[in-house]
């Protein structure tokens, strides 16, 4: 699977002990443009995705799913799948052939991934362990992925937990209505607590996050959807609106930004 995108794409490779069970090929993407693994599948080594700075679209069977900075897409190997990325993402692929404890019985989809784990995903894809301890930093790396339902396992990182969980789910669907009053219902919390988690975990309002969120996913879906549709996809009522809160995100219209 080749990625492809307009403009110039770097990438890095970062072997580990490939001749071992346990070893893994860990490349690291950047583009100024749109990154788009197109649709492929591997058939000796499984493939992990993860961006710090962005949203994933994974793409397996027709179906989209959104994957936020503290999650991966998996997919494992013989899986028939696609990954993109929006404009100036970083993502780390993860070529393995031993899969994470959690996922031995999952095909495809998002993954939770623990604060250390994402640390270290990045050292190996940054010459940032040395050769010695690289088998014990891939382990502690596999052993920190997680199976997502719709919950954050473990601890958050500053928070209570309650902003994590519905953050959790807002990424899976960007499109998602459902107001704060409401996820703080269904929480057993007052609107305040899950407020001011937001802002310690994220240092954002619920509202300002959701916003980022949707804003993000749309960047992706852009390169292969029509502005109308993403406007709907991402929970946005009218195309206006749509529109203008893009516009003042990245000083950009939809439109000009896909002619780019």
């Amino acid at each position: 699977m080749r990625p492809v995108g307009p403009g110039t794409i770097r990438c890095d490779e970062f072997a580990y002990g490939m001749r071992e069970p346990a070893g893994m090929l860990v490349l690291r993407y950047r583009s100024a443009g749109v990154l788009e693994f197109g649709e492929g599948r591997q058939e000796v080594l499984h493939q992990l995705y993860f961006s710090p700075n962005g949203v994933l679209v994974g793409r397996q069977g027709g179906e989209h799913q959104f994957v936020g900075p503290n999650e991966v897409f998996w997919a494992r190997r013989g899986v028939t799948h696609e990954v993109a990325a929006g404009p100036g993402q970083t993502v780390f692929r993860v070529c393995l052939r031993e899969d994470p404890p959690a996922l031995k019985k999952v095909r495809v989809g998002a993954a939770s991934v623990g604060p250390e784990a994402a640390a270290l995903l990045r050292a190996l894809g940054s010459s940032g362990v040395l050769p010695a301890r690289s088998a014990k930093a891939r382990a502690r790396m596999l052993a920190g992925i997680g199976e997502t339902v719709r919950e954050l396992p473990g601890a958050p990182v500053n928070g209570s937990g309650y902003a994590m969980r519905v953050a959790r789910a807002l990424t899976h669907d960007p499109g998602d209505p459902t107001g704060l009053e409401e996820w703080a219902r269904r929480l057993h919390v007052s609107v305040k607590t899950l407020q001011r988690d937001f802002v310690k975990e994220f240092g954002l309002s619920y509202t300002q996050w959701r916003t980022r969120l949707r804003l993000l996913a749309s960047r992706v879906l852009l390169e292969t959807t029509p502005v109308t549709e993403v406007a709907h996809r991402v929970g946005y009522a009218s195309t206006s609106a749509f529109i203008v809160a893009f516009t003042r995100e990245f000083g950009v219209t939809p439109g000009r930004r896909r002619a780019s």
